[in-house]
């Protein structure tokens, strides 16, 4: 288990979501929108508001308005309270509130990527970014399956990974909408 993972400016942050299985989820769970230092910041920030980050006490509290506080903890603070309140309730139901269950209970990649797909709030994309994380940082052997081809947070290892790794997400989220849009009809 690493000691940090570098995807904030806050040192504090980067120990919380290394050594929190739960901070890591909540994390992965609020990158979307907004940066990736603000998404993995946000589990710090609720365990400050809250005094705890487990499954039970987010399930149980006001997420609203601790999202809402300011600084708020995410730009969508209504729609990502929510989502966090979900993915603390299916934790706490269906791992005892263990959510390092959520790739301990995985016997191969298979059985990981369905836990991880189940997960509310995780696409194609946090699966694999995910995926990537757990097996680059955290050695599961069944995360190998779910690397993809491109960047990710597995390959984030220091400061200036981090700004790398930006900068590679950049390009090729524009290659892959330029692939994706409709060609221009020919004149």
């Amino acid at each position: 288990m690493p000691d940090r993972l570098y995807f904030t400016e806050s040192d504090e942050a980067n120990a919380l979501i290394a050594r929190d299985p739960m901070a890591l989820l909540v994390g992965f769970a609020l990158d979307q929108q907004v940066t990736v230092q603000k998404a993995f910041t946000g589990p710090l920030v609720i365990q400050e508001r809250l005094g705890a980050l487990d499954a039970a006490t987010l399930a149980e509290a006001d997420l609203d308005a601790v999202f809402r506080a300011k600084p708020a903890v995410h730009r969508y603070p209504g729609a990502m309270a929510a989502r966090v309140h979900d993915l603390a309730v299916f934790i706490r139901d269906t791992y005892d509130g263990d959510a390092a269950r959520v790739w301990t209970d995985a016997a191969d990649g298979a059985q990981l990527k369905a836990n991880l797909e189940a997960l509310p709030g995780f696409g194609e994309m946090k699966v694999k970014s995910m995926g990537s994380v757990l097996f680059h940082h955290y050695g599961v052997a069944a995360a190998e399956a779910l690397v993809p081809w491109h960047p990710t947070l597995g390959s984030v290892d220091s400061a200036q990974a981090l700004a790398e790794y930006q900068a590679q997400k950049k390009l090729h989220k524009a290659e892959w909408s330029r692939a994706r849009a409709p060609h221009a009809p020919a004149a």
